[in-house]
């Protein structure tokens, strides 16, 4: 199941910055491991803001669930996901 991923980080303006940068840390070598398994198919920031745009390849909502809540920037996230589904005018066959 694809679902495309929409994350604003809101790191506290008082939290310590050697406390942010070690969640931070955690937080990419985490995001390097999903992206490796081929459950985070892309990543993009977006310009100018503390957000990304993502796409998920996973077996099912709770798994992608279960892998947001997992992420250490979690507690300071907006999240916004939405399902996607093969358009049928695609000519790509690995689109799914």
């Amino acid at each position: 199941m694809l679902f495309h991923v929409r994350m604003d980080v809101n790191i506290p303006l008082d939290m310590p910055s050697d406390q942010a940068n070690e969640i931070k840390a955690v937080e990419k070598a985490y995001s390097h491991d999903l992206q490796r398994q081929g459950k985070w198919r892309h990543i993009w920031r977006i310009t100018g803001q503390y957000s990304n745009i993502s796409i998920f390849d996973v077996e099912s909502n709770e798994e992608l669930h279960n892998i947001l809540q997992g992420l250490p920037l979690y507690p300071y996230m907006n999240i916004e996901v939405m399902p996607l589904n093969r358009h049928p005018s695609s000519i790509h066959e690995d689109d799914r």
